[in-house]
């Protein structure tokens, strides 16, 4: 009743705000977003990559989104029914972006403040006013803003047949300049030179390349729509067996290619996946200890470290490894290990629950690292020095000696892996560690072994970690302590946060997203981590269930309040006859 009264006042004093207000309110708040990015330097630095060469950086690109997203979100919010005063405020808001860093173009001419703002000097003045006089730069910023504002009011009211075309061009253009070294290196091949030289030059993107990839996605993406509901009647005009069989044959297409890619693509794209995989596998063993039975672990890292260096001690050729065996025959050896100290790690650990739980886990995790530095184990671990001259693995005469092949291994473990973890989720352990997760006292009421069922997830989460780190072991042909931070633990907790709690697709799409895009834009350097919190943050606002959330997650997510509230109240008047009766 309180939220409804709440709600009902908050809605009555957005009808009482003017449009002049909502505008210049719109208008202030995207400027602050802008001005922010000014003074800490984003702006500037940004300003020396190019989307166009030439032609649009990508920090002058970052001033026209937001202007844009001023106008975008401005005509989202109004309740105008008239497009003409629509525009008027998206281009007031616009206005007002850019007269903010219009405003703070003054103060770089005016006033020395760089003791206090560094980035407040010429190469942020130059971004600003387009290398112009600094007055005429300001009159474009107030100008383009209310251009830009108004365009985004523009986008947001055209017809969703004429939008999304339009998004899936700019989204390719945005996309390539982004990434055009990475994709100029993909076609190097001769016999696609002719490409490279129609849409790239030696410093990037051409305006001739960014028109024609602008023209080709916009319209492959028009015909689509204009095609898409003959093609899907068509579909359903099939026999189901010929449907069954169209729909195998795509998945089989698309499989044959997402596997020839990083063939196709070269090391560096190879070596991104494989990452992404080594995350996915270790992602998928936490989340049968988080996801499946409610066991919160942040020293998940330390069995990570335990396959690792179990493989570098038997295969190594150096003076710190105990033996030479084949990789073959140590991975298993590795995963063993690896399961030995996820039991010994659950022991002490059995009764503790929620935060003491993760605190616990932590302090184990830490344990491990202390005692992999420490000098007392320096004789078998090699402390600080490290593990040298790890061998690739052999299969048959052909070595697994670069990214794309390992990746290959790292694909093969993966799906193995899944596969396990999917079978374990529908066996009647994992029914098991449902209920220890939803309620252990409820749980052990029905005959459930708490012991049993909690040392189980906690040794067959480690085998999972303990696969990933022999693999890393081999990756590196090294191993150092400071491989093995906590970072790694919490980066695996927010993959499976974000893909989505207990779903393995969601393990994957969060280890793509977490680990996989952070390293494409590692040449932005400290910037990629404001990247990777945003898009945190954005997760947990717009999905919390996650990207890809398992059918359990969504019903729970799905529940509206008045049926939470209805099972709440039947519960408490439960709990009030039981007192009664007592």
């Amino acid at each position: 009743m309180a939220f409804d009264v709440v709600a009902s006042a908050r809605q009555e004093r957005e009808k009482q705000v003017s449009p002049v207000q909502r505008a210049v309110i719109t208008g202030l708040i995207f400027g602050g977003f802008a001005f922010y990015f000014a003074l800490v330097g984003i702006l500037t630095n940004f300003h020396e990559r190019w989307i166009i060469f030439d032609y649009i950086s990508l920090g002058h690109a970052l001033l026209i989104v937001v202007a844009g997203s001023a106008g975008l979100y401005l005509a989202s919010k109004s309740r105008a029914n008239s497009h003409a005063g629509l525009l008027m405020q998206g281009a007031g808001a616009g206005a007002i972006t850019g007269l903010i860093m219009a405003l703070l173009v003054f103060v770089i001419v005016n006033f020395n403040l760089r003791f206090i703002f560094v980035q407040l000097k010429k190469p942020l003045l130059d971004v600003l006013t387009f290398n112009l006089d600094p007055w005429a730069g300001a009159a474009c910023l107030v100008a383009g803003g209310a251009a830009i504002g108004a365009l985004g009011v523009l986008f947001f009211i055209m017809t969703p047949s004429l939008r999304r075309p339009l998004v899936a061009g700019l989204a390719a253009v945005g996309f390539t300049g982004l990434f055009q070294e990475l994709i100029q290196l993909m076609i190097q091949n001769p016999s696609v030179m002719w490409l490279r030289q129609l849409i790239f030059n030696w410093d990037g993107l051409m305006l001739q390349g960014a028109a024609i990839l602008f023209v080709l996605f916009a319209g492959i993406y028009a015909f689509w729509g204009w095609r898409r509901e003959q093609i899907t009647a068509g579909f359903n005009r099939l026999p189901v067996s010929q449907q069954k069989t169209v729909r195998v044959s795509s998945i089989a297409l698309v499989a044959i290619i997402a596997l020839l890619f990083p063939y196709v693509a070269g090391n560096f794209i190879g070596q991104v996946l494989m990452l992404v995989g080594l995350f996915t596998l270790m992602g998928m063993g936490l989340n049968l200890e988080i996801g499946l039975a409610g066991l919160l672990d942040l020293g998940f890292v330390a069995f990570y470290a335990v396959g690792a260096y179990t493989t570098a001690l038997l295969t190594a050729h150096s003076d710190a490894a105990f033996m030479q065996l084949p990789y073959w025959l140590a991975m298993p050896i590795a995963v063993f290990f690896s399961i030995c100290v996820g039991v010994l790690f659950g022991v002490p650990v059995l009764k503790v629950r929620g935060d003491y739980l993760a605190v616990a886990t932590l302090g184990l995790g830490e344990i491990v690292r202390v005692i992999v530095l420490s000098d007392a184990a320096a004789p078998v671990l090699a402390g600080a020095q490290g593990i040298l001259s790890i061998p690739r693995p052999f299969i048959g005469s052909f070595e697994l000696d670069n990214p794309v092949a390992l990746f290959y291994l790292t694909l093969v473990c993966s799906l193995i892996a899944a596969y396990i973890a999917w079978s374990l989720e529908n066996s009647r352990l994992g029914r098991a560690w449902t209920a220890i997760r939803d309620d252990e006292d409820v749980a052990q009421a029905l005959g459930i072994n708490l012991v049993n069922v909690k040392l189980l997830a906690y040794g067959l989460g480690a085998a999972f970690a303990g696969l990933a780190g022999s693999i890393f072991a081999i990756m590196l042909g090294s191993i150092f302590p400071h491989s093995f931070q906590l970072i790694i633990s919490i980066n695996v907790l927010a993959l499976i946060i974000v893909g989505g709690m207990g779903s393995l697709p969601g393990v994957a799409l969060g280890a793509l997203a977490l680990i996989g895009l952070p390293e494409l834009l590692r040449e932005f350097g400290e910037y990629r981590f404001l990247f990777y919190g945003l898009v945190i943050v954005v997760m947990m606002r717009l999905r919390p269930e996650g990207l890809w959330p398992s059918a359990s997650r969504r019903r729970e997510m799905n529940v509206s309040e008045e049926e939470r509230a209805a099972v709440e109240a039947e519960l408490a008047a439960s709990k009030a006859a039981a007192g009664k009766d007592a």
